[in-house]
């Protein structure tokens, strides 16, 4: 397997997307967002989307050369028009006017509209986090999660980010995780490794627990928890739909097919300034002396360096370089 160095990883992403018609300033955000992924070992939102966004670069599924409208409608308030492009340029364009809202009131709102899937959610709270602000994200996806009880889709695997800052310029905590039990990434490559998956993850299309991740991609994905789950899922598809105009997932054709509509995904954020307080940081020390008492213990987004190398299947490595030729 092929071990890689992240920059030259990025690099090449940067000529992929550039080859297949997004603009350099574009290829080079979403470059950086994917090596991001694959530097935490984020596989699930790093070079296993570049060959999808690739694809429907050329088809239209997603313009390249959007650019993002930003505006403060009121004070505490900032919406972005991503122009059915990336969410990642278009919270690039953004994050300076966001970050002086909150620091202006407190608080501010962030709703990105007419975006593509943003994959990794982490990538945007740990930017707004490294900027002074603490940082709570949001989105939906295609439908694969059904009420508990039930087996109709409804809602997606709707992910929720928070991250907050050290107040050094760095990340004090960074949490990134899907309301349902696991990404539906895991059973697309778990299906393409030929694996089972673990039993709690999946139901099958008659709503009984499978472990066959094709039965489990014709049913449906559990949420975290059962019933505390699903509510952090309602709540993130309420509020991206809602406050973004975000489609509804169930109105979500696959992410990852070629053509298409375009996503018009919403992502939505809220960004706190802590100084507010006074003791934002001495809380957040106090919480991470008391979580790391014991050996082996950790604040999530804190004691994981990120890799400078990364091991590359060979096939997608394979990938990679005929992308970055084209």
């Amino acid at each position: 397997m092929p071990l890689l160095p992240v920059a030259q990883l990025e690099k090449l992403s940067a000529q992929a997307l550039s080859g297949h018609g997004a603009a350099d300033w574009v290829a080079a955000e979403m470059a950086r967002a994917i090596a991001w992924a694959e530097a935490r070992e984020n596989r699930i939102c790093g070079l296993y989307y570049l060959e999808s966004y690739c694809q429907q670069l050329r088809t239209g599924r997603v313009r390249g050369d959007a650019e993002p409208q930003v505006d403060r409608p009121r004070p505490s308030e900032i919406t972005v028009h991503a122009g059915d492009g990336f969410a990642q340029p278009a919270f690039a364009r953004a994050l300076e006017a966001a970050v002086a809202a909150a620091r202006e009131t407190g608080i501010a709102s962030v709703a990105i509209h007419h975006a593509h899937t943003c994959t990794a959610l982490g990538y945007f709270t740990e930017a707004a986090a490294r900027a002074g602000v603490a940082a709570l994200g949001m989105t939906n996806a295609s439908p694969i999660v059904a009420p508990p009880g039930g087996r109709s889709r409804v809602i997606g695997t709707n992910p929720i980010s928070f991250a907050a800052p050290d107040g050094q310029g760095g990340v004090g905590m960074l949490f990134d995780q899907s309301t349902t039990t696991v990404a539906l990434g895991h059973i697309t490559m778990a299906r393409a490794a030929r694996r089972p998956i673990p039993e709690g993850w999946a139901l099958d299309a008659q709503g009984r627990p499978t472990t066959d991740p094709e039965a489990a991609l014709q049913g449906t994905l559990t949420s975290a928890g059962g019933y505390k789950g699903w509510g952090f899922g309602l709540m993130a598809e309420l509020l991206v739909t809602g406050l973004c105009g975000s489609l509804p997932s169930r109105a979500v054709a696959p992410l990852k097919a070629p053509e298409g509509a375009p996503h018009r995904l919403g992502q939505y954020f809220v960004l706190i300034d802590p100084r507010q307080s006074n003791q934002f940081q001495t809380a957040l020390a106090d919480l991470g002396a008391a979580v790391t008492a014991e050996e082996g213990t950790r604040i999530p987004g804190r004691g994981k360096t990120p890799l400078q190398e990364v091991e590359v299947p060979a096939s997608l490595y394979q990938q990679l370089t005929d992308l970055a030729a084209r």
